[in-house]
């Protein structure tokens, strides 16, 4: 009978304390968001604006707010939704697709049997079942109760599980040095980041930048509302005519369905 003996018991007492302090410290670090609340990346710019109980206390449980996309409205040609997005929450591409922040993105999907061609927005899905939220091993991706999935940065420690989670690449990790940033928007270099539905304007009775960038183009493609609301015009929408939700096999039940797709 063979003894295995482990790594730690080899380790020197010095060395097993030295470690000791390091993973308590490590784990009193990842424990304290409220304690760092007042770090300060930019004149009134702070991480925790997206974290613990202040952005939980802002959101009504009652509600559930999601996302109808009719892609028959949404044109090949027009990404007006994405630069809304991107100067209402200050991320912008450098010229490198693959590792630039992205909060939404248009995409355009062919149908091998008709080939017909369909472009359409997508971005994070607010899953009720969020996988990021599931593997996130900090509690850094979490759900508010009314269904807006967010990236608390503060104890997001980068190690992107949950992009690797994500079946609908909706997260994006940022590699750069972040600058000018939105004090309703906070960012950080070595996080990772997504769509937040703009609950800096949600949660005062506004719609997303998106929503209101294809409203203003004329366009109407994007329809924001609450999802419990059997009056809500969002929820009347979804009973008028047939919608698909991206991945049904996953059932995540998203809050960002699609009209005329396919």
């Amino acid at each position: 009978m063979k003894l295995r003996i482990s790594s730690d018991a080899r380790q020197p007492p010095a060395q097993k304390a030295q470690n000791t302090r390091a993973e308590l410290t490590r784990r009193d670090l990842l424990r304290s968001g409220a304690a760092v609340a007042s770090l300060t990346l930019a004149p009134g710019v702070t991480l925790m604006a997206f974290g613990g109980s202040q952005a939980q206390a802002a959101a009504d449980a009652d509600k559930r707010w999601g996302l109808l996309i009719d892609v028959n409205k949404c044109s090949a040609d027009c990404d007006d939704c994405v630069s809304a997005c991107s100067t209402e929450n200050g991320w912008k591409g450098h010229g490198h697709p693959e590792t630039d922040a992205q909060w939404i993105r248009k995409v355009t999907l062919k149908n091998k049997a008709t080939g017909r061609e369909s472009s359409m927005p997508v971005m994070c899905q607010h899953c009720e079942a969020p996988p990021c939220v599931d593997v996130c091993p900090t509690g850094a991706s979490f759900k508010r109760p009314d269904g807006i999935v967010l990236v608390d940065k503060h104890i997001c420690i980068g190690c992107r599980y949950c992009m690797m989670a994500c079946p609908f690449k909706a997260r994006s990790f940022v590699h750069e040095p972040v600058v000018d940033q939105k004090s309703h928007a906070p960012r950080g270099q070595g996080t990772v980041e997504a769509c937040t539905l703009c609950i800096h304007r949600v949660d005062a009775g506004g719609v997303p930048a998106c929503v209101e960038a294809c409203a203003d183009a004329g366009h109407q493609a994007i329809l924001f509302g609450d999802l419990r609301d059997p009056e809500s015009a969002i929820s009347r929408a979804l009973l008028e005519y047939p919608t698909l939700a991206l991945r049904p096999d996953l059932d995540l039940n998203p809050g960002v369905r699609y009209a005329n797709l396919g």
